[in-house]
């Protein structure tokens, strides 16, 4: 079993394995070399230009899992939906009425976004290393489907969920039986783990999120039981939500960087930690990088840890500060006794940035 997979069995390992959310992307030179020949709805929709972009940051750190290069809204068009990317997911029509959501299909798992299959299939053709698929949460794809684009409040989402919740539930229930087709079709191509990204969980208090959000998320992980793969769950900015996430049917709980490992683990017993570097960390020196990481590193210990950060690489990282990070957490010993300073970080890791 690889150190990925034996941390989200649950084992106490004796480094914790290392992924990062977003790691094949614009911060990295060969990615941007694609992105003058190609647009990102292309490579998304391209299987060997999809699985070339999830394998470079596998050749350049090493990393202990790959993640599969698209998006969340992937699986929309086959639903009926207009989509577009300038440069963020734009919604020509948005879904703001019952006869709206009524109208969108549950497209049946072969018509699924197929380039998504051919390039997880080409991924694990070339590389032992696990590869996590993933699929956008049910409340957090419609709060794109109903604004029609990104937004700072998403105002008219949180409206029609308050004036329109029947429709917001027939909605809802149609975006989870298709992203349940989808991670299925993810995992009979052949990812090890599936990741459900709640990128605006926050948004909601308790009572809304236990009506809107919950009961979609856990009849999609209860329906990929029988898979035995291991299943992911991040919600951003929702520590107010840790109650209720705490009751969901997977594995790990991925943690954004607002709220301590240390705490979060008292909060969720039984779950698998990962996290939670604040991605603004690989921007800074890197003596301070080093430090911001060892926390996070202490913070982890006591149970199953899969280092990550906490949402996804910013654009502006140097990848110099990737690998040293790397370097960092593949010298922590969290085996070893005492608490702190467990690691012997390389001159690498330490040093200048290279030039």
């Amino acid at each position: 079993m690889s150190l990925f997979l034996d941390a989200l069995a649950g084992h106490d390992t004796a480094r914790a394995p290392l992924w990062l959310m977003r790691q094949a992307g614009r911060y990295l030179p060969e990615y941007r070399a694609l992105k003058e020949r190609y647009s990102f709805w292309e490579m998304v929709r391209t299987p060997d230009l999809a699985a070339e972009v999830t394998m470079q940051p596998l050749r350049r750190f090493g990393m202990d899992a790959a993640i599969l290069f698209q998006d969340i809204m992937t699986p929309l068009p086959a639903m009926g939906v207009d989509l577009e990317f300038a440069p963020g997911p734009v919604i020509s029509r948005p879904v703001r009425s019952a006869a709206a959501a009524a109208a969108l299909r549950v497209p049946e798992q072969e018509e699924i976004a197929p380039f998504a299959g051919e390039a997880i299939r080409l991924v694990a053709a070339a590389t032992a290393t696990p590869l996590i698929g993933f699929a956008g949460a049910p409340l957090t794809l419609a709060s794109y489907l109903i604004e029609g684009g990104g937004s700072k409040d998403f105002a008219t989402f949180r409206a029609f969920l308050q004036t329109q919740p029947e429709a917001a539930h027939a909605l809802l229930d149609k975006l989870t039986e298709t992203g349940i087709r989808y991670l299925r079709m993810q995992l009979e191509a052949g990812v090890s783990a599936v990741q459900l990204f709640d990128s605006w969980a926050g948004l909601h208090h308790e009572l809304a999120f236990r009506e809107f959000g919950l009961p979609y998320v856990r009849r999609t992980f209860e329906a990929l039981a029988d898979s035995g793969a291991p299943r992911l769950y991040l919600a951003v900015g929702a520590s107010h939500l840790y109650d209720a996430i705490a009751e969901l049917p997977c594995e790990a709980v991925s943690v954004d960087w607002r709220t301590p490992l240390s705490v979060v683990r008292h909060l969720m017993p039984g779950k698998v930690l990962q996290g939670n570097l604040d991605p603004a960390a690989l921007l800074a020196p890197r003596d301070r990088l080093a430090s911001d990481a060892r926390r996070v590193l202490d913070e982890g210990l006591g149970g199953a840890h899969v280092f990550n950060l906490g949402h996804g690489v910013m654009q502006q990282t140097d990848p110099g500060n990737v690998q040293a990070l790397v370097d960092i957490v593949r010298g922590f010993d969290r085996h070893a006794s005492g608490v702190g300073s467990k690691v012997g970080v390389s001159e690498r890791a330490l040093g200048a940035a290279p030039s």
